[in-house]
């Protein structure tokens, strides 16, 4: 075809030159031009091809417009993250904020945290068939974790010709992101709902800094608990959990028989103690670590995207602070649907009729009160909370002093 337009141009050029020749009148140089444009019977064929791809690139640059006006202007819908250290609250807030007509959230994706994997992983060599077949629910890493350490996804990345001269920890970023993304729009197209939430209890101290890289735009909920009672809790968690319960958790002999002390006699083992020294330890410096850095980390998130709740509040003014949450999600806020989320997250219909304080060691939501800890706690455990997490405590106003 471009041959043949370079053959019309030349014989288009011959005929001008007829028609402007001095010797040649104005109307012999017309007919002389018609007679070179026409002269070759491909013209009328050409000039059909030619009308019939200017139609199919207008037909493309309409269809080209439409795409990129419908891509410019779809915006996906909100997302918000619900976090905190487990057992502070966060499945009860999930199942709160669920209830709204306008909100769905579920948890838990494991999307953050990328040095994360399950702890049972390291007590044997499984492979991927072990996994497959294994019956906890629960993946070995985050999705974070997963696409990083992912070997051939990385070599990818570094040869392939669209991102070998770049950061491939970026587009693992983006990846990240696509996925999560795909996975929140799809469950929540199928909802009909407003806006998607994820329960999202911290797996590493860099989960809400990984957050603001992945999903900037993203709101994030802290809701906070005092670390004594996350510790009172996580204990019987970790006790339901334990491997001869069929969980996962490996418990020490010690806490063992901790725990069968506990389930004959609770009243008189609470006075003894029900934790080691080493477990107070550890939880006291895990729920520093991991609340100091999320207070650290959120508030430096784009634009007003973090806010913080206590457990303690929401559970002696629900009405008060849930409305808070809800304006803060851009949500209907209103009274009655307010009240009706309170009531149908209540502890009476979680504990299915227990009531606050009623404790059953073998449910999730075990007794659903604040302050247990005291009733728990011996001397010796105080002091060592107070020694690992003090400032904390006292910042978060759950004590006044270090003089306790």
């Amino acid at each position: 075809m471009a041959d043949f337009i370079r053959f019309i141009n030349r014989q288009a050029a011959r005929a001008v030159r007829v028609f402007l020749h001095p010797k040649v009148s104005a109307a012999r140089g017309l007919v002389a031009y018609r007679r070179v444009l026409g002269q070759d019977p491909r013209l009328e064929e050409a000039q059909l091809q030619i009308a019939e791809q200017d139609r199919e690139l207008a037909r493309l640059r309409a269809k080209l417009r439409t795409t990129r006006s419908a891509r410019e202007t779809h915006q996906s819908p909100p997302v918000f993250f619900v976090v905190g250290r487990y057992k502070s609250g966060t499945s009860w807030l999930t199942r709160t904020l669920n209830s709204h007509p306008e909100i769905l959230c579920r948890g838990e994706g494991r999307f953050f945290g990328r040095e994360w994997e399950r702890g049972d992983l390291t007590h044997r060599d499984w492979t991927m068939e072990d996994l497959r077949q294994e019956k906890i629910g629960i993946p070995p890493r985050s999705l974070y974790g997963a696409l990083f350490s992912a070997a051939f996804l990385r070599l990818w990345l570094e040869r392939t010709v669209w991102s070998r001269d770049q950061d491939p920890e970026e587009h693992l970023i983006w990846i990240t992101r696509a996925i999560t993304a795909y996975l929140l729009d799809q469950k929540l197209a199928e909802s009909g709902k407003k806006i998607v939430g994820d329960k999202t209890p911290f797996l590493t101290a860099d989960s809400v800094k990984e957050m603001g890289r992945i999903y900037p735009e993203a709101k994030v909920i802290h809701i906070i608990r005092d670390g004594r009672d996350v510790t009172v809790s996580a204990t019987h968690h970790r006790w339901n959990r334990a491997k001869d319960q069929g969980g996962r958790v490996v418990l020490g002999r010690e806490e063992m028989k901790l725990r069968e002390a506990y389930r004959k006699n609770p009243q008189g083992l609470q006075r003894k103690g029900i934790i080691t020294e080493q477990a107070v330890e550890a939880q006291a410096k895990t729920w520093r670590d991991m609340v100091t850095r999320a207070r650290q980390d959120g508030p430096a998130l784009p634009g007003n995207n973090y806010t913080e709740v206590r457990y303690e509040d929401l559970l002696g003014r629900p009405e008060e602070e849930l409305g808070r949450l809800l304006r803060f999600l851009g949500v209907g806020a209103e009274r009655e649907i307010v009240n009706y989320c309170v009531d149908a997250a209540s502890f009476e219909k979680l504990s299915k009729g227990r009531q606050r304080g009623q404790e059953d060691p073998n449910s999730f939501f075990r007794k659903g009160i604040a302050g247990d800890w005291k009733n728990v706690f011996t001397e010796r455990d105080r002091q060592i909370f107070k020694e690992a997490a003090g400032d904390l405590l006292i910042e978060l106003g759950y004590e006044k002093d270090n003089d306790w």
